[in-house]
């Protein structure tokens, strides 16, 4: 038999569970969630991940409206101030070349760091309470089209329909190769590497980005004295760096951080991961849409690609509830159709914009170094460019959906 459902979620990922969330809280539980797959929370099989995100402001706000953020606030770290540098590895003096405070007009931080197993067992915890959602551990494998709506065929055989399909499955999906739907990709030919270090002095809630030749290499205060480190290498010098020892490891990573915080000790597992970047043709087919990385993957240089997903959440549960709520059905197209128009652009523009980034500033050409010092030198000299970049940053800039505005739906 086929159990029905008004709307099947493919992927237990952030994006998925914030979604079910987010749509049961809107509709008051009168529909009927299905939500597949592994959470984040309980398929780490090699212990606490080292990974941690920065949460935006407008993001945060979604956060609060469904009862996530209460959960983790404790466990969030406000990015007080960033500062940016561009030098050489082996520069012996890294000049900061724009600092600035990383607060809105009102006060708010722009942005939290909040580590991803802290995240994903507050998703999954607020999920599995949500009125009207199932969590159920099977992986889809393929969908059809049936008449008013979809039937999904998991991976054991069991079937279940519905009137609307989310494919949450992050960069690899089975929903969105069975829906023919075709990806622009490509590779960097960098990994990302990424550990949790504990370090002699606070970090006072100071965000830091090295630009080095190879890629960027990020600081993110957590709470304590530890900080999150992740960093882009070339994928044959991060194989190597991987394999080294923790004491030959620390030391690769000292090169890279600095003194300023005093002496480094891990405090967690490192992780790597090779780095590409992808945009879907389409974000929706009849009666599907696409969220979070299965609709684009980004470079994680402005570490936005969980913000991107949560405005994807955002602009998708407002379009289905609004629907629903004149009478239309969870898979109208009319709706879908509002979706793709709310996000494709913004999506287009912030993946071209991030690959641009890291084009600009993951090499070690002197002429370049010459201009993107004078450009950011001059950005650190204008406090209306500083203010308009963290507005954009956290998220707050044109006419987000309203669960980004921190308004329930």
């Amino acid at each position: 038999m086929t159990k029905r459902y008004d709307i099947i979620i493919s992927g237990a990922s952030y994006t998925g569970l914030a979604l079910a969330c987010a749509l049961s809280q809107a509709l008051r539980g009168d529909l009927a969630i299905a939500v597949l797959g592994a959470s984040p929370a309980t398929d780490d099989k090699s212990g606490v991940s080292p990974r941690a995100f920065a949460i935006s402001a407008a993001s945060k706000r979604m956060l609060d409206v469904l009862g996530v953020w209460p959960r983790i606030e404790a466990e969030a770290e406000p990015v007080n101030e960033i500062e940016i540098t561009d030098s050489s590895l082996d520069a012996g003096i890294r000049p900061v070349l724009l600092t600035y405070d990383n607060h809105l007009e009102e006060g708010e931080p722009a942005s939290f760091i909040v580590q991803d197993a802290v995240l994903a067992a507050a998703l999954h915890q607020v999920a599995s309470e949500a009125a009207g959602v199932d969590l159920i551990p099977l992986t889809a494998q393929s969908f059809t089209e049936v008449p008013g709506g979809v039937r999904v065929t998991c991976a054991n055989g069991a079937e279940l329909s519905a009137s609307l399909l989310v494919a949450a499955e992050g960069r690899r999906s089975a929903v969105r190769e069975t829906a023919g739907i075709k990806l622009v990709t490509w590779e960097y030919g960098q990994s990302g590497i990424c550990t949790v270090v504990a370090h002699e002095h606070p970090h006072n809630g100071r965000a830091v980005q090295h630009f080095l030749p190879s890629g960027p290499f990020a600081i993110l205060p957590l709470p304590g004295d530890r900080s999150c480190v992740t960093w882009s290498e070339n994928r044959q010098e991060a194989k190597r760096i991987m394999a080294l020892d923790d004491t030959a490891f620390l030391d690769e990573l000292a090169k890279r951080f600095g003194r300023r915080l005093g002496a480094l000790a891990l405090a967690g597992p490192r992780a790597s991961w090779p780095l590409s970047m992808h945009i879907a043709r389409s974000f929706i087919a009849p009666r599907l849409a696409l969220v979070g990385d299965t609709a684009r993957g980004v470079h994680p240089i402005a570490g936005q690609g969980l913000n991107l997903g949560f405005r994807d959440v955002a602009a998708l549960a407002e379009s289905v509830a609004d629907g629903v709520r004149v009478g239309l059905d969870a898979g109208d197209h009319e709706a879908l159709e509002r979706y793709e128009r709310w996000r494709r652009f913004d999506s287009t523009m912030s993946t071209a914009a991030y690959d641009g980034l890291n084009r600009l500033f993951s090499n070690d050409s002197t002429l370049l170094r010459s201009f993107r010092e004078a450009g950011l030198g001059l950005v650190d000299r204008l406090p209306a460019a500083k203010s308009a970049f963290i507005k954009e940053a956290a998220g707050v800039t044109g006419n987000p959906p309203r669960l980004l505005q921190g308004q329930a739906l």
